[in-house]
């Protein structure tokens, strides 16, 4: 039984992302769905992110201390100011080894 699921929810995945896919297939998106569509990839990321920065032993952590806090507010200025993923993510991760350092010294 167990195998039978996987295999369905497989070809359930695969047709579904298929049919976007295959260029040949006469589906054409409006204006509105894809506009909807890019909302997803940045909801998605904070619905991963947001547990991660904000919770610790499943608790809200909005203190100076929390690294994870520090490093995004950092990274989210430095990606609004330069636009540019790689200083992004160099200086998010510097900023959260430096605060990691400060905090367990």
């Amino acid at each position: 039984m167990t195998m039978a699921t996987i295999i369905l929810l497989a070809a359930i995945t695969f047709f579904t992302r298929y049919l976007f896919l295959e260029g040949k297939l006469p589906i054409e998106l409006n204006e509105t769905v894809k506009k909807f569509l890019g909302f997803s990839a940045p909801a998605v990321l904070t619905a991963i992110a947001a547990p991660i920065i904000f919770i610790r032993d499943q608790q809200l952590e909005l203190n100076l201390t929390n690294p994870y806090l520090g490093a995004a507010i950092l990274a989210i200025y430095v990606a609004h100011k330069t636009r540019s993923i790689y200083w992004t993510v160099l200086s998010g991760m510097a900023m959260f080894l430096l605060l990691t350092w400060l905090f367990r010294a």
